[in-house]
């Protein structure tokens, strides 16, 4: 971090080191951020830590689709009301809110944890694909969904899924063309999102 952004104090300068290290905060965004954290009532900032601590002790993966959660398994899962019969498959978990958000999906999730990417070292073995396949061969599941972003790792994770589904007799279906290519589906309008589940094509 640029050395003109960090203050004499050591307790704020390190703040502003960690807040830098967050995913889309940059130096001057961490500096602001530490200075209202500053300026804030201790009991707000007393909350965001107790929250963040919460976090990293309280949550797990669920059992069974691997989403995060804080009971086994998850609300999604031992919702008596979802479709038992069709599971959307996405890379993490922040991808399952966007979905959510639609209401035009009512099965279930399987969390990959990744997409296949040879060039930073990420193999089929590192995501959860066997757990995938467990389910698949233990269950009444009929379609499998691939919700996985549209770029190439997504592409490449499909068809490898498809590959290893298809023979099983299982449906696998691909979100519809509406998201755009190399776009991150956290980011998908809602209305974008819907079309892409409703007008979901075969994988071949």
């Amino acid at each position: 971090m640029n050395p003109d952004f960090l203050p004499s104090a050591r307790p704020i300068s390190r703040l502003i080191e960690e807040l830098n290290k967050l995913p889309g905060i940059g130096p001057k965004s961490a500096q602001r951020l530490a200075y209202h954290l500053l300026q804030a009532p201790p009991e707000r900032t007393r909350d965001l830590a107790e929250a963040i601590i919460a976090v990293k002790q309280n949550l797990r993966l669920c059992s069974t689709c691997l989403n995060i959660t804080d009971t086994d398994p998850c609300g999604i899962c031992a919702d008596g009301t979802r479709d038992m019969t069709r599971i959307c498959v996405v890379e993490e978990p922040i991808d399952i809110l966007p979905l959510e958000r639609t209401k035009k999906f009512r099965g279930l999730y399987h969390v990959l944890h990744g997409v296949i990417s040879p060039g930073d070292g990420i193999k089929p073995e590192d995501l959860h694909i066997r757990e995938l396949l467990d389910r698949l061969n233990s269950s009444g599941i009929i379609e499998v969904i691939m919700a996985t972003n549209p770029n190439a790792e997504g592409e490449a994770t499909s068809m490898y899924i498809q590959r290893l589904v298809s023979p099983l007799g299982i449906r696998v279906t691909r979100l519809a063309r509406g998201l755009p290519f190399g776009g991150d589906l956290e980011y998908a309008d809602d209305v974008t999102l819907s079309r892409a589940l409703e007008g979901r094509q075969e994988m071949s």
